[in-house]
């Protein structure tokens, strides 16, 4: 059960680093446009250091995966409004950002294998405490 408790927290670290990348190559990548191309990236800040302290201290874990948890929840709602231009893309249309469209079609995949994985725990955390 304790691999099972590190992997949530090591896939935030990994899914947090990769959200990160994947925020600045999107402000990168429109050429400094808008600084809401960064929002992955803050997110992922936010989301790997939550992996780092649920992986180093482990009674803060549930704290930490909850607060993952909610991050990713929040990652998708927020990415939601991106989905008709990610379906536009997907059929071969045209969409006004190619960037922002795949941006935030990844965070939306990204956050939820997040919540998976935290739902995962909570589960696994709930049937070791309440037998």
């Amino acid at each position: 059960m304790a691999s099972s408790r590190m992997s949530v927290f090591l896939l935030g670290i990994v899914l947090g680093i990769a959200l990160v990348v994947l925020g600045v190559a999107a402000y990168v990548l429109s050429d400094f446009a808008s600084i809401t191309a960064l929002i992955p990236a803050f997110f992922g800040l936010l989301i790997a250091i939550l992996g780092m302290v649920g992986n180093q201290q482990t009674d803060r874990q549930r704290l930490a995966a909850y607060g993952i948890g909610l991050l990713a929840v929040l990652g998708v709602l927020g990415s939601t409004r991106g989905i008709p231009d990610i379906l536009a893309l997907l059929t071969g249309d045209a969409v006004e950002s190619t960037i922002a469209a795949v941006s935030q079609g990844t965070m939306i995949v990204i956050c939820l294998v997040l919540l998976a994985a935290v739902i995962q725990f909570i589960r696994g955390t709930h049937t070791t405490t309440n037998p």
